[in-house]
């Protein structure tokens, strides 16, 4: 079973009983590893997943959590399916990225680190937040009058056809 399946299986099978515990180690793991990435901005960090897991004092099915998470925010994704500890990871996170995705996460506990006041400008980060907010927002089209064509192409007056 590859790692990633090993991660898949972890998060599917949690109980009531191990949610707790799980989500104290993964959030703290997780917490640990972007606090170092942001401490050293344009570093790319690369190695053996295993070695880099043993890095941050973390399993490797937890880094490898981690790996999926990051995933949307490098500049070139990587296919995580066959992974094992042997496996080279090479990581080159946009940050821009990365912000608008744990504001997407709803990630507080990331996108608070005090790393990012001197990483992105409070424009920057102001900038981002607006542009994750707009796009949620749903924009409905506009609204068909009784006495329009109807849109479906009869040539209709829509109350006469679709609207009926």
């Amino acid at each position: 079973m590859t790692l990633f399946e090993q991660w898949r299986d972890l998060i599917e099978n949690q109980t009531d009983e191990t949610f707790n515990d799980f989500w104290v180690e993964y959030s703290e793991a997780e917490t640990k590893i972007y606090s170092d990435l942001l401490d050293k901005p344009g570093e790319i960090v690369s190695g053996a997943l295993g070695e880099l897991a043993a890095g941050y004092e973390v399993r490797p099915v937890i880094y490898m959590g981690f790996l999926d998470g990051v995933n949307s925010s490098l500049r070139g994704t990587i296919d995580f399916e066959n992974f094992d500890e042997s496996s080279q990871v090479e990581l080159d996170i946009d940050l821009e990225k990365l912000y608008f995705n744990m504001l997407a996460a709803e990630a507080d506990y990331l996108y608070g680190l005090p790393q990012w006041e001197t990483l992105l400008s409070d424009e920057k980060r102001q900038e981002i937040t607006k542009a994750y907010k707009k796009s949620k927002t749903v924009v409905k089209g506009e609204k068909i009058g009784r006495n329009d064509p109807c849109p479906c192409g009869s040539g209709k007056k829509y109350k006469k056809c679709c609207g009926r």
